[in-house]
């Protein structure tokens, strides 16, 4: 990536030389060419939110910006970009989404994020910090700006436009007015359940800003929660890329001695898998992991994984992230242990599990979703 300052050499994470997604996009880079241009001073407490790969912190390292992301593979990623380019991890201050912003904030770089929640959580979380004189600048994609996005920054911040289109991005600089009433804030939410979706049925789900489908069920959770496994006794469960949670918590609804383990890479999922999993009551044992799929777990720890994947890497459409999750449940399974997957009929999970596998059972499917169950042999 050319910066106004230099090359850097950046990646996402983890490393994969067959992956042809960029670590930044046009976005950063409009960014970094307007802080330059204009000649912005970077000093204070410089606040860099949504940086999807670490680029823009790793550019203005040396102003010891602070980076406030969702994601545990963000973080992990700027963490490598910045020793790639030599900088030291300590000259950036990495913090995650649940932790508290910082009390000040001087200037103030907002990469938008796909989730209009989460921009709306993270500038409320970050208002009482905003003074007159703070530098706010957004930048997107201009197909990720819209008038709604223009209007949390106005509403939760101050006045606020945008500039010209260049290489497909767009800025959006705000002028804070420190007199706004702001709103206060909806997150995290919380909505019962509907009935006739199993053990699950009618309890009550909590969700932080930015989780999928955070105000309703969604239908292929809906469609998977009618279907899952008759897990008995002691086995151990991961609800693997859980998002809310409200799949292994149905999971140790219906069977107190299961361990369940929720994991995740959004630091906003596992906050609201725990609460979901506390609103209820769950007896049993719990555990709530944020990271890299299963990378953390042992090989043949597992009897059983679940798996809603994601189909999306922010506006690209990549089967990755599921064909990772996959490979991650075959190491961590113990022999005869079962990957039960929801997705979308035309994804065509089915396919990567008997490569993988060897063997893909179709469990249940409608017009839209299916539910498959592929076994680990040996």
């Amino acid at each position: 990536m050319t910066t106004p300052w230099g090359e850097l050499a950046l990646a996402r994470f983890p490393e994969d030389p067959r992956e042809q997604l960029r670590a930044w996009d046009a976005s950063d880079a409009y960014l970094l060419r307007h802080l330059a241009e204009q000649r912005i001073p970077l000093s204070g407490t410089v606040v860099v939110v949504g940086d999807r790969w670490g680029a823009l912190v790793t550019a203005l390292a040396a102003h010891g910006p602070t980076q406030i992301t969702d994601s545990f593979l963000a973080q992990e990623a700027t963490r490598a970009n910045l020793a790639r380019n030599g900088v030291e991890t300590g000259s950036v201050r990495l913090l995650t989404t649940q932790d508290p912003p910082p009390d000040r904030v001087d200037v103030l770089l907002v990469r938008v994020p796909k989730s209009l929640a989460l921009l709306e959580d993270q500038l409320l979380r970050l208002a009482p910090a905003v003074h007159e004189g703070t530098v706010v600048v957004g930048t997107g994609m201009v197909k990720e700006i819209h008038t709604s996005t223009l209007q949390l920054f106005e509403r939760i911040l101050g006045p606020t436009r945008t500039s010209l289109a260049a290489q497909k991005a767009r800025l959006i600089f705000c002028a804070p007015d420190p007199a706004l009433e702001r709103p206060a804030s909806p997150w995290p939410y919380a909505y019962p359940l509907p009935d006739g979706i199993g053990p699950a049925s009618g309890r009550t789900v909590v969700n932080h800003a930015g989780v999928f489908c955070a105000d309703r069920l969604d239908i292929g959770t809906r469609f998977f929660l009618q279907h899952l496994p008759d897990s008995r006794g002691t086995q151990r469960v991961v609800d693997l890329g859980c998002g809310n949670g409200v799949v292994g918590t149905a999971v140790a609804l219906a069977n107190p001695e299961a361990e369940v383990l929720f994991v995740d890479e959004s630091f906003q999922a596992v906050a609201s898998a725990e609460a979901t999993y506390k609103a209820n009551g769950v007896p049993g044992h719990a555990e709530f992991r944020v990271g890299d799929g299963l990378s953390g777990v042992p090989a043949g720890s597992v009897d059983v994984v679940l798996n809603n994947p994601p189909f999306h890497s922010h506006q690209a459409t990549t089967d990755a992230a599921a064909r990772r999750m996959f490979t991650g449940a075959r190491r961590a399974l113990r022999p005869g242990g079962e990957l039960w997957v929801i997705g979308n009929r035309h994804l065509g999970y089915h396919v990567t599990l008997r490569r993988l596998f060897g063997n893909s059972q179709l469990v249940a499917s409608d017009p839209k979703f299916v539910v498959l169950k592929a076994v680990k042999r040996g």
